[in-house]
């Protein structure tokens, strides 16, 4: 008797590339449980934050992920451009990301499958994954997202935005750490499928990533 593998979809990317949006379209397409792992790694941030600690120091970083909260994953503060800093500099601890390797992995490890999406789900979380997609976008695509993003954010909260040449440079700074860390860097798994969203809809984006799933889903029956 054959049986069929849970269907474990990965989506990895930089940040606003549309890894996000497209995930969570996935998860909807296949009824599938999804996890924002980019949100552990927020939450952390946040709680570094909340407890006045730097967020450089791994000791303080590794103790906030043990203790983590599950309520600052609803925090309103969760998606601020400030956190988005503090989350990137706390995921490059080895030591958090060793502890929040576990709650990822016990995720991808559902028997009915999931999907996840974040930086190094194909290649760490969920290495044996059916399907695996790695997002990207030009890093000026990705700022003028993410700048729309803040910018209706701002006028939500009464909050100030960055200004587009701010986002930009703080893409790239996030990019250089996301790439540059030892612990599980932002790569592409060798056998993930390249999309580009830089010139696609939503529409079309979640169109290609449904492809590129089904694809992957038939050449692993073969």
């Amino acid at each position: 008797m054959i049986t069929t593998p849970p269907l474990v979809i990965a989506v990895d990317g930089p940040a606003a590339s549309g890894k996000g949006t497209i995930a969570k379209a996935l998860a909807r397409h296949y009824g599938l449980p999804f996890m924002d792992t980019g949100k552990l790694y927020r939450a952390c941030g946040l709680a570094v934050r909340l407890a006045g600690h730097d967020p450089y120091d791994s000791d303080a970083a590794a103790q906030a992920a043990r203790q983590l909260d599950p309520a600052l994953l609803d925090d309103p503060d969760l998606m601020s451009a400030l956190n988005s800093d503090y989350a990137s500099i706390v995921s490059s601890h080895p030591a958090v990301r060793a502890v929040l390797f576990e709650v990822q992995r016990s995720f991808a490890k559902q028997s009915g499958g999931a999907v996840l999406d974040g930086r190094d789900i194909g290649t760490v979380i969920a290495p044996d994954a059916i399907a695996k997609l790695f997002v990207t976008a030009a890093p000026e695509v990705r700022a003028q997202r993410r700048h729309a993003e803040q910018a209706g954010r701002a006028k939500e909260t009464g909050g100030s935005d960055q200004t587009l040449a701010d986002v930009l440079a703080d893409i790239h700074a996030r990019d250089a750490r996301d790439s540059g860390r030892s612990a599980a860097p932002l790569v592409q798994a060798s056998d993930a499928a390249l999309l580009d969203t830089s010139n696609l809809s939503i529409a079309a984006a979640v169109a290609a990533a449904i492809a590129l799933v089904e694809k992957a889903r038939a050449q692993h029956s073969r």
